[in-house]
């Protein structure tokens, strides 16, 4: 049998990649929900996003039986380390005192329609800080990684960026006058 391709598939509408600047993490301690907005890590350079699932094998007569278990969501973010930074310290502090960290990965090239218009295509997780590690050498910059497990599988929906939110991705263009307090 020979299998027959479309290769018009992608003919009307090509593919678009999505760079790596646009999907952004932001953070915040579960409890300072009514306090404070999610904040991002500065000077990012890396975030993974690893789903993962064990399973179990039964042997029996007519062979192995597979047995999944269930899934595993851990997000890796690695930044260099700002002078004076406040997210790095409150999630280490999350971390060493077992508190529930919330987690959102917006994909800001993706904005919503209609209903959620504003906003942009996002997943939400609650979990735990699972590791913090610095590493500093004698020639580059202090660097920090953050291993973030999530609870269940999050959930799909889309969130609302503040303004400086929206800047953790790119420059917002600025115009060479004085700004007006509004």
């Amino acid at each position: 049998m020979i299998n027959k391709f479309d290769l018009q598939l992608f003919a009307d509408e090509s593919p678009e990649t999505i760079s790596g600047k646009k999907l952004v993490y932001l953070f915040r301690v579960a409890e300072d929900s009514k306090t404070e907005n999610a904040g991002a890590l500065a000077f990012v350079t890396e975030n993974e996003r690893t789903t993962s699932k064990d399973a179990d094998s039964t042997q029996t007569k007519d062979g192995n039986v597979r047995t999944p278990g269930a899934a595993e969501i851990e997000i890796t973010s690695t930044s260099l380390l700002p002078k004076g930074d406040k997210m790095i310290d409150k999630l280490e502090s999350a971390m060493l005192n077992d508190k529930l960290v919330e987690c959102w990965e917006v994909n800001l090239a993706e904005p919503g329609s209609s209903a959620n218009s504003g906003k942009y295509k996002s997943k939400y997780y609650q979990g735990y800080i699972t590791e913090l590690g610095i590493s500093s050498n004698a020639e580059d910059n202090v660097e920090v990684s953050i291993t973030y497990g999530a609870n269940g599988q999050g959930a799909d929906g889309y969130a609302t960026l503040t303004d400086e939110q929206k800047e953790i991705a790119s420059y917002v263009y600025k115009d060479v006058i004085k700004e007006s307090g509004e």
